[in-house]
């Protein structure tokens, strides 16, 4: 079911594009802390491992495999954790890390900040993707913690996730966060099943949006 308002979109955690939303409410949403946080915090404690326990536990059924036998009597416990960890961007928002990573600098040049680690799962069939991103972002007065962009990378990817919206998402959240002059993301990722292909896909944002690519 699509989400149609802001309103809307900030009560359903599984709603993580924010692809419906006006511009305005979209990067609103992506800094804000979203009201489900807590609750979902919570759960991510040990409310919602049993629920991906059991879910894990039919998939090795489905497979035709023993769940009793050694080697798997702790499979759906692991698996389940695990997701926990690769979806954890679920319960982060951007001031989760803003507060301590900005400062007041006069400084107006540009920054390049190269081969940040992105990993992430695709939404449609749950697969990983993986590779780098890269940020061109002009400051403008003022200076950010170089931990600032991969930990921007790392809250949206660890989400079910396409690469296109991973890149716009980045993009949005740094625009809404520095308020920068223009900022320019690019993802160049594979996956395994398509292990010699590198996709990339970029988000132009202010006077980049306007430079021959």
């Amino acid at each position: 079911m699509a989400c149609q308002a802001a309103g809307e979109e900030l009560r359903r955690p599984y709603c993580n594009g924010y692809s419906e939303l006006a511009p305005a409410d979209m990067r609103r949403a992506l800094v804000q802390d979203r009201p489900e946080k807590h609750s979902r915090e919570e759960a991510a404690g040990g409310g919602a491992l049993p629920a991906l326990e059991d879910a894990y536990l039919s998939i090795l059924q489905g497979l035709g495999e023993n769940p009793a036998r050694q080697g798997l009597l702790q499979t759906p416990r692991r698996a389940a954790k695990a997701m926990q960890f690769l979806t954890k961007g679920y319960q982060e928002t951007i001031e989760d890390i803003l507060n301590d990573a900005i400062f007041d600098e006069d400084h107006n040049e540009m920054v390049i900040v190269k081969d940040i680690d992105m990993f992430s799962l695709c939404e449609h069939h749950l697969v990983p993707f993986f590779g780098k991103v890269v940020i061109h972002l002009p400051y403008r007065n003022i200076y950010y913690s170089y931990i600032f962009p991969p930990r921007i990378v790392e809250i949206f990817s660890r989400r079910l996730q396409v690469q296109e919206r991973l890149t716009r998402q980045i993009a949005l959240a740094i625009t809404e966060a520095l308020k920068p002059a223009g900022v320019a993301v690019i993802v160049e990722a594979s996956m395994p099943s398509l292990i010699t292909v590198r996709y990339s896909d970029a988000t132009m944002m202010g006077p980049f949006k306007y430079l021959d690519r």
